[in-house]
């Protein structure tokens, strides 16, 4: 380094891509899980849209499961879901052997009613799937 411009140092901390989980199998470490009940679902997809791990799986524009290999067990999914809805309840990781039994005592909440919503606008190709969801997803893998 001595003798160089500074101009001829490489830059250093550079992330040149935003990261998320999708490149990475972080799930094997949360104290928390996301457990998705299907059922009291109305597919307002607020948990795809927020998740920053892109661990929400959706196919043909609903919400199927969660991919617990790249899940942090944050619980954004969770906060988001609507409180008359309550489709995602997060448990300990230890106690997701017994979700028959946690998700048979969670009561259920009833009709939720009409939800109007709008389609997101993310502006990715629709080829690109779930993988490209959630807070980081504009970011990658747009055109101009």
């Amino acid at each position: 380094m001595i003798g160089r411009a500074w101009k001829e140092i490489p830059r250093g901390a550079v992330i040149p891509e935003p990261g998320n989980a999708h490149h990475y199998q972080t799930g094997d470490w949360r104290s928390f899980r996301p457990i998705w009940l299907k059922d009291r679902c109305i597919q307002c997809l607020r948990c795809w849209i927020m998740c920053p791990d892109s661990a929400i799986i959706t196919e043909d524009g609903k919400v199927v499961g969660i991919d617990y290999s790249h899940c942090k067990g944050c619980g954004i999914c969770a906060n988001e879901c609507p409180a008359k809805v309550d489709a995602i309840k997060m448990i300990k990781e230890d106690e997701a052997d017994d979700f028959d039994k946690i998700a048979s005592s969670i009561p259920d909440s009833g009709s939720v009613g009409e939800v109007n919503r709008t389609e997101p606008k993310t502006g990715l190709r629709a080829d690109e799937g779930h993988r490209r969801s959630g807070a980081n997803a504009g970011a990658v893998g747009r055109e101009a």
